[in-house]
């Protein structure tokens, strides 16, 4: 099964911020306890790699991903930690074909037509639709969906993704799945909070298994 495929199974991907890289693998068991196996590990802190290693090496069972990757360094050096899939929230900069290159799977980010037809060109036929609270949510997805049904085009939302929305976001047959940061919030990761981010998980299984 590849790596989309698998996201499309769990649907919802928590985005993660990790400051400590001692926060990585009990974080990881949190969620995974939780029902969801999988965690995008954001570059935006230096211990975004060393967090992708230890996860990957510690707890094989989570899916683990890098975010932001806003370069072909990034890509290839999420890659090189362990990373099974990468994100941008863009498609230029060469990070399509950086991941190609290393045999990453890849979401790059679009929110307008002219994007996503860039990532189609690329061969892209899954998008991160970022920030899409900013974008207009879940109508300016549904107005995206429209013409690009055809071309099999299906979205990530992300950004403005909360317990609130999830559900409908769900619902709509263009999303793949949804990434957001209220699952495992930097604040909770830091203080070590593992019950109640695990109990976010699970709520959040619940809402996929509702929407099933």
């Amino acid at each position: 099964m590849s790596v989309l495929t698998e996201l499309r199974t769990i649907r919802v991907v928590p985005v993660v911020e990790i400051e400590n890289a001692d926060d990585a693998v009990p974080l990881a068991r949190a969620l995974v306890a939780g029902g969801l196996p999988v965690m995008e590990v954001t570059y935006r802190t230096s211990a975004a790699r060393t967090a992708i290693e230890r996860v990957a090496a510690e707890v094989p069972e989570m899916i683990v991903g890098a975010g932001t990757l806003l370069s072909p360094a990034n890509v290839t050096d999420a890659a090189q930690a362990g990373a099974r899939f990468g994100v941008a929230p863009g498609c230029g900069g060469g990070v399509l074909a950086a991941a190609r290159e290393a045999g990453l799977p890849f979401v790059p980010g679009a929110v307008t037509p002219a994007e996503i037809m860039d990532c189609l060109a690329e061969g892209c036929d899954v998008v991160k639709f970022f920030p899409a609270g900013s974008y207009g949510g879940l109508g300016t997805l549904r107005s995206l969906a429209g013409p690009f049904s055809a071309a099999g085009v299906r979205f990530v939302p992300t950004g403005g993704v909360s317990p609130d929305n999830l559900a409908d976001y769900l619902a709509h047959p263009a999303v793949l799945a949804v990434g957001g940061t209220w699952i495992a919030p930097r604040k909770d990761i830091t203080a070590g909070k593992w019950a109640e981010i695990t109990e976010r998980a699970r709520a959040a299984v619940q809402v996929v298994e509702a929407a099933a």
